[in-house]
């Protein structure tokens, strides 16, 4: 056994952030950035960099959030327009829906898939009585979720679409975490949260909760610690899980 466990005696309940720790989507979302930005971004500033930008700006914010957390970076801000601004409008409405057409063009063309360590991973916890969630802030989320054949493993989705009517602040905020946990009636102490984006893991440890892990697929942990990891691992392969969650 290694140091990198879920111990079913404490958690009774695993919440999944699904772009890049369920979904192999993270980077679809960072490519549709990096080809609308970089459209708006020449002439004005460098290039979009998905490995650093992406990473610090982007990932894990709702999409008008994230776009806004980038532009500020580079010191530019644009009007935020109406959400029927047309795709590519130089506005925060008009960005964000070039970025959401050119994400659906890529998914249409090539699917979606899941990670099999975590496929493996939900099984397992499922088998021991553990009960799971996926949360995203995309308003694709349960159809992504559907499309990669893993929706049969979760016992609750909450995405973008709950978030917008409920009026849920993004992440770092918790709130979707903690709506997860609510639909469980589990409270956040006894659940664990898996993210592999940074504002996911403030959000875990802001939320409170039991256990918090972080999957590094840029090379960032020791900034996932500070922001709240608990563990932090390469890949869920690398996760174990002990024990059973007791019958009650």
């Amino acid at each position: 056994m290694n140091g990198h466990a879920i111990d079913l005696s404490a958690i009774g309940a695993v919440v999944f952030d699904s772009d890049g720790v369920v979904t192999d989507t993270a980077r679809v979302h960072a490519a549709a950035w990096k080809h609308v930005f970089d459209g708006f971004l020449r002439g004005r500033s460098a290039p979009f960099d998905i490995r650093a930008d992406y990473v610090r700006h982007v990932d894990g914010r709702p999409r008008l959030d994230g776009l806004r957390t980038f532009l500020a970076s580079r010191g530019i801000t644009v009007p935020a327009g109406s959400p029927d601004d047309e795709p590519g409008t130089p506005t925060v409405h008009g960005l964000g829906r070039a970025k959401d057409l050119e994400f659906q063009a890529q998914v249409d063309k090539y699917g979606v898939a899941a990670f099999p360590s975590a496929v493996a991973l939900l099984h397992e916890l499922r088998r021991r009585g553990c009960r799971t969630a996926a949360v995203t802030s995309s308003t694709h989320g349960r159809r992504l979720i559907t499309g990669a054949g893993v929706a049969h493993l979760f016992d609750l989705v909450v995405d973008g679409n709950d978030a917008a009517l409920m009026n849920l602040p993004g992440k770092p905020d918790p709130a979707l975490f903690l709506e997860a946990c609510r639909r469980l009636d589990l409270p956040a102490a006894r659940a664990a949260v898996v993210e592999a984006a940074l504002p996911g893991l403030e959000a875990g440890r802001k939320g409170g909760f039991g256990l918090v892990v972080a999957v590094d697929r840029n090379g960032r942990a020791a900034e996932m610690r500070e922001l709240g990891a608990d563990l932090v691992v390469g890949d869920l392969s690398e996760l174990e899980v002990r024990g059973r969650v007791p019958v009650s």
